[in-house]
């Protein structure tokens, strides 16, 4: 019998475990010392910083699928910690372990280990079952603790919107708590926005977007996100591709990893088809807001397509 060629698979859910936590490189010892026990060569492994494992959006899992379904399989078994490293949803487990089998490739935990009778095969889904069901109670907690964040006054993350910064407002811990406030730097970009948007350039009526993001770039304003530092040194970049043209616009959504039903939207929006959406906000972020159809057919809540995107604020007012 020949030589087992193995991979190993190894996941965490967040960049931020993947830059602080030893999760992978303990998968990898012991998914090693597994493959030598069982005196498989490991041929090559993948390695998902930060990926949920709640669908099969995964750079490193769909190219590990392509290698386990090319003809003849550039490998026969993949060794993962756990099913729920594979898969935290029931459904996709069982279709991919199925489509793995077709191939000739077996899906083995290094945690679980099971056999290929029905009985095993019950124990799998049934474990399967309990990873989506953890899955989603720790999505259901995370949120509850986000809306109570956001209750309180406090920003959850992510790129504040365009007119606004996160500062630091307290310490918990090893949790700093930040706020959002007005961002000088920007402060007067995004009333100009606003005040073209209502009544114009020296009052000649409302500009739609496409006008408003060509008077900014007459006046050598671009709405690339650079860093602070670099906008107080007054080093920036070309703009950004959104104001330059449709085509690269789209390609710059894509790098951002916009999803596809997100530029769906976007795309519609700068020509103008439809509206994006008005934007809530919670208590402690800024609201947003919508105002009556100007001319083109686009509505001001499309300041938020990315054109010219004030973040769906209203223009700050200090």
């Amino acid at each position: 019998m020949s030589e087992q060629r193995a991979v190993l698979y190894l996941r965490v859910s967040t960049g931020r475990q993947a830059e602080h936590d030893l999760s992978i490189p303990d998968q990898r010892r012991q998914l090693e010392a597994y493959c030598r026990d069982k005196g498989w060569r490991i041929a090559a492994e993948y390695v998902e910083p930060g990926a949920s494992a709640t669908d099969d959006r995964r750079p490193e899992f769909q190219r590990m699928m392509e290698a386990a379904t090319e003809k003849p399989p550039a490998f026969d078994v993949i060794v993962v910690h756990s099913f729920s490293r594979f898969f935290r949803d029931h459904f996709e487990l069982e279709f991919y372990v199925r489509r793995l089998n077709k191939h000739g490739v077996k899906l083995v935990s290094r945690t679980q280990e099971l056999g290929d009778d029905p009985t095993s095969v019950l124990m799998r889904q049934i474990m399967a079952l309990f990873d989506e069901y953890q899955s989603r109670e720790n999505a259901k907690h995370v949120l509850r603790s986000m809306k109570e964040n956001a209750r309180k006054g406090f920003w959850n993350g992510s790129r504040p919107p365009l007119g606004y910064r996160a500062v630091a407002v307290e310490q918990r811990g090893v949790r700093i708590k930040k706020r959002l406030e007005i961002d000088p730097l920007q402060a007067d970009t995004v009333r100009l926005m606003f005040r073209l948007a209502l009544t114009g350039e020296n009052g000649s009526g409302p500009m739609g977007v496409k006008a408003i993001a060509t008077c900014l770039n007459e006046r050598g304003i671009h709405l690339s996100r650079y860093s602070r530092r670099e906008r107080a040194a007054g080093d920036h970049p070309r703009p950004p591709a959104s104001i330059r043209g449709r085509g690269t616009a789209q390609a710059a959504d894509r790098r951002r990893g916009v999803s596809s039903r997100l530029r769906v939207r976007l795309r519609a929006a700068r020509r103008g088809g439809r509206e994006v959406g008005d934007h809530d906000g919670n208590a402690g972020q800024p609201a947003g807001r919508s105002f009556k159809r100007g001319i083109g057919g686009l509505r001001r809540s499309q300041f938020c397509s990315g054109v010219a995107r004030p973040g769906g604020l209203e223009p700050p007012t200090s």
